[in-house]
């Protein structure tokens, strides 16, 4: 969609719909309660009649109205005005993409684009509501024969007053249209099938980034030169597999020349059995989801490049198949990681951590000012923190606070949980200097345990996604996060927020 903002009208002038926002304790809002005047009063008696509560999330279409060239008004609810915040503001956005796309409008204004809602300023209001309603407008169906019709809505307009609130506005479509991108990426990398979403089919992915974005380059490493550099964790993953591994590094070229890059390292699973250790056949099909985290640092890295963030940016993704056949790695063996340091494999499906490990290690050469790995690593994070937020777990307290801070801005939330030598004691191996697991007591934090042991001497991070990244069920498919989080970081990280 094209969004745009326009100052200097207090009313909506001509559009084919004019959203309006309405809390359930306090009624229309500034923008709505002009609306209502040049309505006549309709708005307010509609409220007074209680057709319309103002419950978060709920929309009615008001297909005529009495204002001039203003065809249709829809209403948006904004729940109650106590505790308002953004994830509410970007979920009344979503639901009034929703609502239109079925309607006839082929553009509208949101009216709740201004600095009249408790903390958000001009370009929050404009940056995540464009953000959200992409995000809404996002529809998969490339592998579809017969493919729906897409919705009428072209263009939404950013009413505000002033100038300069009309350039922070812009600002802010700008930065929301292209973190959205990045998540939009992610999301489709996700849904397509195993079969088609193969670790060559990341590698394809990241050239064809660096060919379109000047910032950006690629290089692919495969099995013979990952095999050279010692990664035996990583090969141990593929070895039952057909598909060939790949390690993708791509590289955002924003700072200065030597400036020390901030690596993203995303898990790059694009088909996760289990290996010999065989998953349970039901939902088994969603372990297409386990490149999440690939997904979202390559969504990322589209954003950061699509927005000409001014700092070097280095991705790591380790991608490859875990499967089962004679070649596959079993329970038992130990492996020689990139590190020096040897695993014992006691499950084959703990199989993320053997491929991070080997590229947190690979990330050293880069001397980076930080390091954020992301992977759908534990069904243990699931159970602790539901999906609702990230799991983060950090032996840096700095990058941990930066990181909760973006994901509270981005309302892409993370919650920590701790990464300390209690846990770390249950790594004990009889046979190689650790296991891969532990027993299933705090199951996320000991796999973060193991992974700090590659990240000696890096400011360090780890977000477990495995809860966060997609959704189960009727609306099945994957999230995009956290590429609203990791791209606020980094935006944090340069003052371009």
């Amino acid at each position: 969609m094209e969004y745009f903002a326009r100052s200097g009208q207090k009313t909506p002038g001509r559009t084919a719909c004019a959203v309006v926002g309405v809390f359930e304790d306090d009624g229309l809002t500034v923008s709505g309660k002009a609306v209502d005047r040049a309505a006549d009063g309709m708005l307010a008696a509609i409220l007074k009649a209680g057709d319309f509560s103002g419950k978060a999330g709920q929309t009615a279409l008001l297909p005529q109205t009495p204002i001039k060239g203003c065809s249709r008004i829809l209403l948006v609810g904004l729940g109650k005005a106590d505790g308002f915040d953004t994830a509410r503001y970007r979920a009344a956005a979503g639901a009034a993409a929703k609502a239109l796309a079925g309607a006839g409008a082929g553009d509208c204004l949101w009216l709740p684009a201004g600095d009249e809602l408790a903390g958000l300023s001009v370009y929050a209001a404009a940056r995540h509501a464009s953000e959200a309603m992409e995000e809404a407008a996002y529809r998969f169906d490339e592998q579809k024969s017969s493919k729906p019709k897409p919705g009428k809505l072209k263009r939404v307009g950013f009413p505000v007053s002033g100038r300069g609130a009309k350039a922070e506005a812009e600002r802010g479509i700008a930065d929301g249209t292209g973190i959205a991108e990045g998540q939009a990426l992610a999301r489709t990398l996700a849904n397509r099938p195993p079969n088609v979403c193969t670790p060559s089919h990341l590698a394809a992915v990241a050239r064809s980034l660096a060919k379109e974005h000047k910032s950006l380059t690629a290089t692919i490493h495969d099995e013979a030169q990952i095999r050279k550099m010692g990664m035996g964790a990583f090969l141990s993953v593929t070895a039952g597999s057909r598909q060939p591994a790949k390690l993708i590094v791509l590289k955002h070229a924003g700072g200065a020349s030597g400036e020390a890059p901030v690596v993203l390292v995303g898990k790059g699973i694009t088909f996760d059995t289990g290996g010999v250790s065989l998953k349970p056949p039901l939902a088994m099909d969603e372990m297409k989801f386990d490149m999440g985290g690939a997904a979202g640092v390559l969504g990322a890295m589209a954003s950061v490049a699509r927005l000409g963030l001014p700092l070097n940016v280095t991705a790591i993704v380790p991608t490859c198949e875990n499967m089962p056949d004679g070649n596959a790695t079993r329970p038992g063996d130990i492996v020689r990681t990139m590190s020096g340091q040897t695993v014992e494999i006691l499950n084959t499906d703990a199989e993320g951590r053997l491929i991070l490990c080997d590229a947190l290690t690979y990330a050293k050469r880069f001397k980076p000012a930080a390091v954020v790995d992301v992977a759908t690593l534990t069904g243990a994070c699931v159970i602790a923190l539901g999906h609702y937020m990230t799991g983060l777990m950090s032996t840096d307290d700095d990058l941990a606070d930066a990181l909760l801070a973006a994901g509270k801005t981005a309302a892409d939330k993370a919650w920590r949980l701790p990464v300390s030598e209690e846990y770390d004691r249950d790594l004990k191996s009889n046979f190689a200097d650790f296991p891969n697991v532990t027993g299933r007591e705090g199951g996320a934090i000991t796999a973060a345990c193991f992974l700090s042991r590659f990240t000696k001497g890096m400011s360090w991070a780890h977000l477990d996604i495995a809860g966060t990244a997609w959704r189960s069920g009727a609306q099945k498919g994957a999230t995009g996060r956290p590429v609203p989080l990791l791209v606020q970081m980094l935006m944090d990280r340069t003052g371009a927020s």
